[in-house]
């Protein structure tokens, strides 16, 4: 499995703010979607999350976001190692998308930037 890097999670209260001043510390402009109500905002190596509390409270649960080239080598990887995947992998607006449990507990979502019309 080729992990690619690392996105750092931050709920935010105001997204508005919070993507200025983001935009502006990583020098890039930010890509927005929404999902399950939230609004996400992707600036350089932060993904920003604003929503409903009850949102947010899952989403604080996943530690960080990790890139890799293909999630479903990453799916067979973390099985084989003894993670737990919890959902997915499932297409989203930026790519393809599993959430594991690894061993020790920790929760991470694994993505790619593999259009989701290519996850059928």
């Amino acid at each position: 499995m080729d992990i690619l890097g690392a996105t750092l999670r931050v709920c935010v209260d105001d997204l508005e703010a919070s993507v200025s001043f983001y935009e502006r510390l990583a020098g890039t402009r930010a890509l927005r979607f929404e999902r399950g109500g939230v609004e996400v905002a992707a600036v350089g190596c932060f993904l920003l999350m604003s929503g409903p509390e009850a949102e947010l409270e899952v989403l604080r649960k996943v530690a960080a976001t990790i890139a890799v080239a293909d999630v479903d080598e990453a799916h067979k990887t973390l099985t084989e190692l003894g993670a737990d995947v919890v959902a997915g992998p499932v297409g989203t607006p930026a790519g393809r998308n599993l959430i594991a449990r690894h061993p020790d507990g920790s929760v991470y979502e694994y993505v790619d930037r593999r259009p989701a019309q290519d996850t059928a």
